[in-house]
């Protein structure tokens, strides 16, 4: 994607999701509050000042920094709303095109529950799955094809910025979908949100509510658990990312080395830790390796890979990527296929490899406002020469589930690779081996 069309289609999406909540009567232009335009101004001059000091590269990959953020700030004086000064912000980190490199907007006293997800196979996006008793339960079944959310077209291309806009940016209460089933019919769905109104998240010293802290530490201590399931000498670990601790992993290679085969599910995995990258691979590995160069703004150095003191799982190894697997997950899967160690299946990976620090910014001092911004500190050239940034990882052996497999809840490629290892499944079987399951909600 060019910086110059990442621009464009920021914009388009701002007009869209403002263009989202509809009126009965002509409204008069609206000006943000001086205070609130303040903040705005602020906000931006931060983001320009973080990343002008701390990102890799000093030149911004010819982007004229200091042009775009004159240009930004002199357009926040025309702000309606704070949606606009966040759409104006994030377009400013934007222009950088960088997928680790991004803006995260002041946290709401509203949590939005679209009620589905969303997931691309080949160079489509599909519904995947739908929360029960949801507005989108009604209206939405897993296996429709995304043809365009609120007037926007849905394609692999323009997937993570709709994820981006629709999830953090400006999380509006409906979306009009058009759709496929999956034998060809065509409609469009209004789909509305579950919105959860909440007492303020930040209250007058800065602290986050300690029950909706529990719920979401709950919640991604739930879904970060390490799954396994063993057929015959196969075992399929189902690894949620990069961020488990050390003794998880120890445990699951324990159990991979009693079977001759190992499936590692990377499907869905955002990647995370270097240092749980490291330990993976020296899980697989009896020797050192290379595992890339780190290009940071002052130096280059070589990031390598010692042997394991416990020894190496040396039986096969099956790798499952798709478009959802990024950063850790895609350096694992490349490895594993410049190093002959085993074969990647799936479909091709997202493209987001970089290494990032994640900066916590407050204004204020007792009613405080917080926003985060993810800046890129350096790249890294895998042992090809090549960055993995917006190419991915291009499996050895593509495998992707059809609309219809994912309406019925199956998983073919699972299915594919345990058959491949010597296994017996079929695809239906392989699609409960691992069930989706929804975070729980906040409550008030």
């Amino acid at each position: 994607m060019t910086r110059r069309f990442r621009r464009r289609i920021i914009l388009l999406a701002m007009c869209v999701c403002l263009s989202g909540v509809e009126t009965s009567v002509p409204q008069q232009p609206k000006r943000l509050n001086s205070f609130d335009l303040a903040q705005g101004h602020f906000m931006l001059r931060m983001a320009y000042e973080e990343i002008k000091k701390n990102y890799y590269d000093p030149k911004f990959h010819g982007v004229d920094l200091e042009t775009v953020y004159t240009r930004v700030d002199k357009a926040l004086d025309g702000a309606a709303s704070n949606s606009d000064v966040y759409f104006l912000i994030a377009g400013f980190v934007s222009a950088l095109d960088d997928s680790h490199t991004y803006f995260i907007p002041p946290t709401l006293v509203h949590e939005i529950d679209r009620g589905f997800q969303m997931g691309v196979v080949g160079e489509a996006c599909f519904v995947t799955h739908v929360r029960p008793k949801t507005d989108a339960a009604l209206k939405l079944h897993p296996g429709d094809r995304i043809l365009s959310i609120n007037g926007y077209k849905a394609t692999r291309e323009s997937y993570d910025l709709l994820q981006y806009v629709f999830q953090t940016l400006s999380p509006v209460p409906e979306l009009t979908m058009e759709l496929v089933d999956p034998n060809g019919a065509r409609r469009t769905e209004v789909v509305k949100a579950t919105t959860i109104e909440h007492k303020a998240l930040i209250d007058v010293i800065g602290g986050v509510d300690e029950l909706h802290q529990k719920i979401d530490e709950q919640n991604e201590a739930h879904r970060n658990r390490e799954r396994y399931y063993v057929n015959g000498d196969i075992v399929v670990w189902k690894m949620p990312d990069f961020e488990a601790d050390d003794d998880a992993v120890n445990t699951m290679f324990g159990i991979a080395r009693k079977h001759g085969t190992l499936i590692l599910d990377l499907r869905g995995n955002l990647g995370g830790d270097v240092d749980t990258l490291k330990l993976m691979l020296q899980h697989v590995f009896d020797h050192e390796i290379k595992l890339a160069d780190e290009v940071a703004r002052k130096n280059t150095k070589p990031m390598t890979v010692k042997a394991g003191k416990w020894g190496a799982y040396n039986g096969k190894l099956i790798v499952l990527i798709d478009r959802d697997s990024a950063s850790a997950s895609e350096m694992f899967a490349r490895v594993i296929q410049m190093e002959h160690r085993g074969t990647v299946m799936g479909d091709v990976s997202a493209g987001a490899v970089m290494e990032s620090r994640q900066y916590q910014e407050s204004i204020g001092e007792r009613a405080t406002v917080d926003f985060t911004l993810s800046i890129t500190w350096a790249n890294l050239v895998m042992t090809d020469g090549r960055s993995l940034e917006k190419v991915g990882v291009v499996p050895d052996t593509r495998a992707l589930p059809t609309a219809q497999a994912l309406a019925a809840g199956e998983d073919p490629v699972l299915a594919q690779a345990i058959n491949l290892a010597g296994g017996q499944i079929d695809a239906a079987a392989a699609g409960r081996l691992f069930p989706f399951e929804w975070p729980r909600l906040r409550k008030l």
